[in-house]
């Protein structure tokens, strides 16, 4: 498997998502356009984000923070989220257990 053979899906507006799943986790590579909005949300899985390109700002619990490349986010389950790409962005999130609706 190779990444650049993965096929792309635009899960949400702006957000174009290349996914690998184990049995206990999702690992989703994200191309996001510029000004492309996650409304705030919540969902039983945990969630790390790593920013690898670009300028993200991201809330989590109510508190708003600007994430650049090499920053992580740990977001708990059930934590309130949401997310806005103030650049284009590359994002990873990973995911467990396994978001079956990105499948």
């Amino acid at each position: 498997m190779n990444l650049k053979t993965l096929p792309s899906k635009e899960i949400m507006p702006g957000y174009h998502g290349r996914c690998v799943h184990g049995n206990q986790l999702s690992w989703i590579f994200w191309t996001v356009e510029k000004g492309a909005k996650v409304p705030e949300h919540q969902h039983h899985h945990e969630q790390i984000m790593h920013v690898v390109s670009g300028d993200f700002e991201f809330t989590l619990r109510g508190q708003t923070k600007k994430y650049s490349a090499g920053d992580i986010v740990v977001i708990p389950s059930q934590a309130p989220h949401s997310g806005k790409a103030l650049t284009p962005c590359t994002l990873m999130d990973v995911f467990s257990p396994v978001r079956e609706e990105y499948r």
